[in-house]
């Protein structure tokens, strides 16, 4: 007699035909997962042992020492390694429990010196909340290790389950007193990655700038000089040429003013802050390879750094759409809504467009998040391609 329990397996109940039983394949009775979750279970007791012995019993004698000269900095440099075991834990948690929380930021040091130094490290809320994560995780680090490691051999059919719960606890003890302090102390570390990049920026177009001088107005005005020179030397013994020369110098002249001007222009066009970004705007328009409709509805205008910050950024998606994106028509919107000031971009191209594809607009949406800006890109294979840009509004003064 056979009986089948499912496709492809057979199990015979008897040997009367002589034929050897199938038995199914066999499975593993835990999950991968499951496995690592006891693994960092049965490690979390030594991992305790250890940083109770050191941190905690080094932050009791700190603090017994803090009437004393030497208290106040090792109590300092126990908090910095407290932060050392929450770096540990962290990725100890990444590896086993999967659980990503982000690296919390430096202790904020305002001024220079031993005593700022001091100071901020004495009253870091992430090293004292990674001490106190030290010191729980040692009666908690007991109970998990023993009763991990007896349902191994007792009660191992309900271990996946126990694991389980354990494991989230370990979970929400990492989040809670291993990640950053709050939303303020994100924002201090998007306002330091901002910094870098608006240092950055500076930086390049002071290079662009004088690369810009030296190659073109800066050439041309040495050139002018050695013209003139020469129609100095021939003036006497050869007006005509020297008039010549006099004629093609006043022409360098006239070129060398049109590369100054297109240079100021880049840095801050003049049409900008006599007119405002509407007009400004419609030029850069004109100057486009494809026709361009602008609509611009702000009302009052805003703070020259926004304005000049908006007018860029649409000058340089312009600029895009007339290399890349074999557009017949794009259009440009700015508008105000509440306390933001948003712009988009349409044209009718190819689309395609990628953040990493080497068009600038990797380091426009940089420029646009270091002054709290957003910067959005929606361009499918085929077109079209909207770009939106959002930036604070703060009114001119």
């Amino acid at each position: 007699m056979t009986v089948t329990s499912d496709p492809g397996t057979r199990v015979d109940a008897g040997h009367d035909d002589g034929v050897a039983p199938v038995l199914p394949p066999p499975r593993a009775p835990l999950s991968a997962a499951t496995w690592r979750e006891i693994a960092h279970l049965l490690c979390n007791l030594p991992v305790a042992v250890v940083a109770f012995g050191v941190l905690v019993s080094c932050l009791v004698a700190s603090l017994g020492l803090s009437v004393t000269v030497i208290g106040l900095p090792l109590l300092a440099l126990v908090l910095l390694g407290c932060r050392r075991y929450g770096a540990l834990e962290r990725a100890r948690a990444r590896a086993l429990l999967g659980v990503h929380v982000d690296r919390p930021s430096p202790p904020l040091v305002r001024e220079p010196g031993f005593f700022p130094w001091l100071w901020a490290h004495l009253k870091d809320p992430v090293g004292w909340r990674h001490a106190l994560h030290a010191f729980v995780r040692l009666p908690w680090g007991i109970l998990t290790f023993t009763l991990t490691f007896v349902s191994l051999f007792v009660a191992w059919p309900a271990l996946p389950w126990l694991a389980r719960w354990l494991s989230n606890v370990d979970r929400a003890l990492v989040r809670g007193l291993l990640s950053p302090s709050d939303e303020l102390e994100r924002r201090i570390a998007e306002l330091e990655s901002g910094r870098g990049v608006v240092v950055d920026t500076a930086a390049a177009d002071l290079r662009r700038i004088e690369r810009d001088l030296h190659d073109g107005a800066q050439a041309r005005l040495v050139a002018l000089a050695m013209g003139l020179g020469l129609a100095k030397e021939k003036l006497q013994e050869d007006p005509d040429a020297a008039a010549r020369m006099v004629d093609e110098a006043h022409g360098e002249v006239k070129l060398a003013l049109q590369e100054l001007r297109d240079l100021a222009r880049g840095i801050h066009p003049a049409i900008l802050t006599d007119r405002g970004l509407g007009p400004a705007l419609s030029a850069l328009a004109a100057r486009c390879t494809v026709p361009v409709t602008v609509s611009v509805d702000i009302g009052a205008r805003p703070a020259p750094a926004i304005e000049g910050i908006a007018y860029f950024t649409v000058s340089e998606l312009l600029q895009n759409v007339s290399k890349h994106a074999a557009a017949r028509s794009a259009s440009v919107e700015v508008w105000r809504s509440g306390d933001r000031l948003l712009l988009q971009v349409r044209d009718d191209g190819r689309g395609g467009a990628r953040l990493d594809g080497g068009s600038g607009l990797a380091g426009l949406a940089e420029r646009l998040g270091s002054v709290d800006g957003l910067f959005v890109l929606d361009s499918p294979t085929g077109g079209p391609t909207q770009v939106t840009a959002e930036l604070p509004w703060r009114s001119a003064p």
